[in-house]
């Protein structure tokens, strides 16, 4: 643990340093200020505790199914929700579903120690990729039963290397795991490790529940009215100059378009509004309008895309061109079909929808305005596009159900 210890140590100075310059290394390295302290104000001794861990946004997106259910189900537990990154505790720090929402102290010995001793957990849900090895050693160590949810192995992973026998170790320490895909399962196997069940994403039980509590804008209807969408989901600017260049050649007064980009500040919003000859319309201009008066609209807030895609007829999803693509089942769920850039394989969903004819993978531009004008000329490539990527969403719901029964089960159960 020597390397490691020193690797998080490391990690919490660079961030003091960048801190001082950077505004998310500071909402980062403030926000487990007094950490401590607030846990032993919020955390009750009269009830039991269900801790719930995300790295991020996304992550949170795949356990907020599970918490929402926890919630309905047996809401005499206090739900701790914690975040690794500003990303998601800045987003979800509201979120009404979870008694008490922080940050998670960095994993050192000593802070394991002491988060563990204040919040006495019950259940422990760590989802997807979330790995702490002085946490896991202290949960392992006190009985507390831990989980890993939403869970996907790949065989890049620093678990199946010759140098990963101290993360190995900790595998073999959980108490189960509720995996996405077989080869995860496969995996683990290889490891010796049975303690797992083939759950799938609880992501589609989220996406699919997005469909059933929509919320509706007047005005997007009234723009979205004969007149055919694209929506730019989770943006990057790779992908907008492109938008921008296929609208200019176009230039057609029934096609629309709608950005909702991945980073909302000012800097961002004005270089988008650059691209476009034509003003576009900014949504906290326009939100309380009854009409938008305009082809193009920015949205610049968070928190509303995912019912936006309800009034597109093609969706676009960023970060394809960048470390990875951003969630493309929200858009899959309203059947309609989804572009993306080329760093899309670690994404199972996003290779699922490709493989099915839901979705299309883009290199360049030349790609991007090929597939767009075969879908915008075509109604019947594009609608059967789109339901190809609403069966998939759709056959692969449950996930959620099954994890449930599991954990609130008589064996291993809340009720213990």
């Amino acid at each position: 643990m020597g390397l490691y210890q020193i690797t998080i140590t490391t990690y919490w100075l660079i961030a003091l340093i960048y801190a001082l310059f950077n505004k998310k290394a500071k909402q980062f390295v403030a926000g487990r200020k007094n950490v401590f302290r607030n846990l032993k104000a919020r955390i009750p001794s009269d009830r039991k505790i269900i801790w719930v861990h995300c790295a991020s946004l996304g992550e949170f997106e795949q356990g907020r199914p599970l918490i929402d259910q926890l919630k309905k189900e047996a809401p005499e537990y206090f739900i701790l929700l914690t975040f690794f990154s500003p990303s998601g505790y800045e987003v979800r720090k509201n979120y009404s579903n979870a008694d008490y929402v922080c940050y998670l102290p960095m994993d050192t010995r000593k802070n394991a120690k002491q988060f563990i001793r204040i919040v006495k957990p019950s259940k422990v849900l760590f989802v997807k990729y979330e790995f702490w090895l002085n946490y896991i050693d202290v949960l392992h160590k006190e009985h507390i039963p831990f989980y890993l949810v939403s869970g996907i192995f790949r065989k890049q992973q620093h678990f199946f290397q010759w140098y990963g026998k101290t993360f190995r170790k900790r595998l073999h320490k959980f108490n189960h795991f509720f995996l996405q895909n077989k080869t995860s399962a496969l995996l683990l196997k290889e490891l010796g490790i049975n303690k797992y069940t083939v759950a799938g994403d609880t992501r589609f039980d989220r996406v699919k529940e997005i469909t059933n509590n929509l919320q509706s804008y007047p005005n997007l209807e009234a723009f979205s009215k004969e007149a055919l969408v694209i929506l730019a989901g989770s943006s990057w600017p790779a992908g907008e100059k492109m938008l921008a260049q296929f609208f200019a050649m176009k230039n057609d007064p029934n096609l629309k378009l709608i950005i909702a980009p991945h980073q909302v500040h000012d800097d961002h919003i004005n270089e988008i509004l650059s691209l476009f000859p034509e003003k576009p319309a900014l949504w906290t201009d326009v939100e309380k309008q009854t009409t938008i008066n305009s082809n193009i609209l920015v949205v610049d807030t968070i928190g509303i895309l995912s019912s936006l895609y309800q009034y597109a007829d093609i969706a676009y999803i960023g970060g394809g061109f960048g470390k990875g693509i951003h969630n493309t089942l929200e858009a899959a769920t309203f059947g309609i079909p989804v572009i993306f850039g080329p760093n899309y394989q670690r994404f199972r969903e996003a290779v699922d929808l490709k493989e099915q004819k839901g979705a299309f993978a883009i290199n360049n531009f030349e790609d991007f305005e090929h597939i767009l004008d075969q879908l915008i000329r075509d109604k019947f490539h594009r609608q059967r596009s789109g339901e190809n990527a609403r069966h998939y969403v759709q056959t692969n719901t449950g996930a959620t159900k099954i994890i449930m029964n599991s954990i609130t089960g008589k064996e291993s159960g809340l009720t213990q």
